[in-house]
């Protein structure tokens, strides 16, 4: 029997092998690490046995996959637990899901903080008495009088909702059973580091018309030294909530009046505009031209482009004439309209054209937060117009003006190439030609990627950009999505060498994704504390008495004239008491204006984060200044 691995290289077996045995025969530390197997792309348990030819990965933590399994694994372990201590609470589902796991019940007295610690406890000792988790099957009827014989009634209703043709599995640890379909891992005690984090309610199914369930939401890690670090970094998220934040620098607000619709302040329109004007800076020197077009657009637009079939639910829509009309969800058929302006020839291609465009899409309520998820966004869109042989160098370019855009705010990132989905339109074939172009620009590019099957766009396949930030987490906001569609649905041309008419290929593509969900992981990144060149008050002028306003006006206008984001106070309050307020504003620099500056004209120049001042010209701070910017 062989069995290709993950790094292509073939191993021979002379039977059948569990995917334990499988682990053990390539490293010992391998055995101790494996979670699971993924087996010709079906995840699995360690006990599972390949017994014929076939491709074979072992999932560690390290995977994604082997982190659904453990976390899945403790949402067993968090239930039975549950059940120990309270009988008579009824189980619902308990999944995995990003960075831990959840479960819902039906309780008789409603759980508090109080009673997580009890439960936490409870979850040690099942760890230490070793359990062996083990999976069985019955048929329909006799899964079904498992469950009813225990009363658990949510568990009877997810079985008889299972296919008739559905192997209806269950997994069993000491005397606790719960129907699942698993994998999980060997045994209890493989789960020593967890922490419940919270209470929330849920209703069963997602309905309201359900009955409201208790969630309690957990994590869980191979090593306690791994969930010291998570809790910890998830402490520090805290103090670097970019809502928290965000009033605090008095950069942007939410009103009950307008969920979703933020309310950029002074300060947050300053930030924006930089962003702005280094999205311009950079796609100038790239060749780009820039166009805006409307918010809203008639609903035959949306039919042509085949978002009112695939998105309308996500869309605002009203009525203009007694026409449908919709408020833009994206910026790409306007961009259709603006190419379609004049007729082109192959040797204006490709045309490179931006648009930093005001889009609206319905969100849930509940999905909302602050500006990571929000109803309105600028998207900074670009669709590129080009010829078949012009596609692999413009995205190779358009992965290079990311890359150059990331660094500049030091962001590393990781790539996934997403392919078709269920849900698509047009021809398999151009599909596979598109699939093709991006993963050869990768593989020219000689990046890594993560591969996610059937997770393209409706129209066409895409490069995702992951950015992780200062604490490890990641945010999707780069997107390169090759589109044969909208340019076929739009009767897109342009004029061939030989004077026939040809269809453009178009590439979508945004950079900073929303400028305003940007904003918030800068926000967090940096805690607030922006780089130089991008901090909305760059330098603040401090007058230590009324008797120095004067010259620390003088200063401040010199500072304007030489194109600093300057502010200066000039309040008769205790210079300490402005020193530390400035610093909770996290300003970079500092002007401390007083009787021997007035004098010498070489300021006191505190920079952030510092005690000591330094003293220097305005010259020589902007001299500084050009160094860090």
């Amino acid at each position: 029997m062989n069995i290709t691995l993950k790094d292509g290289s073939v191993k021979e077996y002379d039977g059948p092998q569990s995917i334990h045995a499988i682990a053990i025969s390539i490293s010992e530390g391998l055995g101790r690490m494996a979670l699971g197997g993924l087996v010709n792309d079906e995840v699995v348990d360690l006990r599972y046995v390949v017994d014929t030819d076939a491709e074979v990965s072992i999932l560690t933590f390290n995977d994604k996959a082997g982190q659904k399994v453990f976390w899945h694994s403790s949402s067993h372990l968090l239930a039975q637990a549950v059940k120990r201590l309270y009988p008579d609470t009824k189980l619902a589902i308990g999944p995995a899901i990003d960075n831990g796991f959840y479960y819902d019940f039906d309780t008789v007295e409603p759980f508090t903080t109080e009673t997580l610690e009890k439960i936490e406890a409870e979850m040690k000792v099942i760890t230490k008495e070793n359990l062996d988790i083990e999976r069985f099957e019955l048929p329909r009827d006799e899964a079904i009088a498992l469950m009813a014989g225990i009363g658990e009634d949510y568990k009877v209703e997810l079985i008889n909702d299972l296919p008739e043709d559905e192997v209806i599995s269950f997994y069993k640890q000491g005397d606790f059973v719960d129907l699942c379909a698993g994998p999980h891992l060997f045994r209890t005690k493989d789960m020593k580091a967890f922490k419940l984090m919270s209470v929330a309610g849920a209703y069963w199914r997602g309905s309201e018309k359900n009955k409201l369930l208790t969630r309690i939401y957990g994590t869980a890690y191979p090593k306690l030294k791994d969930l010291t670090e998570y809790l910890e970094r998830l402490e520090e998220a805290k103090k670097r909530d970019h809502r928290k934040l965000g009033k605090e620098l008095e950069l942007f607000t939410m009103y009950d009046e307008g969920p979703g619709f933020p309310v950029f302040l002074n300060k947050g329109v300053i930030l924006k505009d930089t962003l702005i004007d280094y999205w311009k800076e950079i796609h100038k020197k790239n060749d780009y031209i820039e166009v805006a077009t409307p918010i809203v657009l008639n609903r035959s637009l949306w039919e042509t482009s085949g978002h009112w079939a695939h998105y309308r639910e996500n869309m605002y829509t009203t009525v203009i004439d007694e026409e449908d009309f919709a408020i833009k969800p994206m910026n790409c058929p306007g961009g259709m309209l603006a190419y379609k302006t004049k007729m082109h020839s192959y040797k204006d291609l490709p045309i490179r054209m931006g648009e930093l465009g005001l889009v609206h899409r319905h969100e849930m309520s509940g999905a909302l937060h602050g500006l990571m998820r929000v109803r309105s966004f600028t998207q900074d869109d670009a669709h590129i117009f080009m010829t078949r042989d012009q596609v692999k160098d413009e995205i190779i370019g358009v992965m290079d003006l990311i890359d150059e855009v990331y660094k500049k705010f030091g962001f590393n990132y990781h790539i996934e190439l997403s392919t078709r989905p269920d849900n698509s339109i047009g021809d398999q074939a151009d599909w596979d030609m598109a699939e093709e172009a991006l993963r050869q620009a990768l593989e020219q590019k000689g990046v890594d990627y993560i591969l996610n099957e059937g997770d393209g766009a409706f129209y066409g396949p895409k490069i995702d950009f992951h950015l992780e930030d200062c604490i490890g987490r990641t945010w999707q906001c780069g997107t390169i999505q090759l589109d044969f569609q909208l340019p076929l649905r739009f009767e897109l041309e342009y004029t061939a060498p030989d004077n026939t008419k040809a269809r453009p290929i178009m590439l979508h593509r945004v950079v900073y994704g929303s400028i305003e969900r940007f904003i918030g992981i800068l926000i967090e990144h940096f805690a607030g504390a922006f780089p130089y060149w991008l901090a909305p008050v760059q330098v603040k002028v401090l007058s230590i008495s009324e008797d120095f306003n004067a010259y620390t006006k003088k200063v401040v206008d010199q500072l304007k004239d030489l194109g600093v984001k300057v502010e200066g106070d000039y309040r008769n309050e205790r210079i300490g008491y402005k020193i530390r307020e400035a610093g909770l504003q996290k300003i970079p620099y500092l002007f401390i204006i007083g009787e021997q500056e007035q004098n010498s004209k070489q300021e006191s120049v505190r920079p952030r984060g510092q005690v000591q001042n330094q003293e220097m010209s305005i010259e020589g701070f902007m001299a500084l200044e050009k160094v860090e910017k």
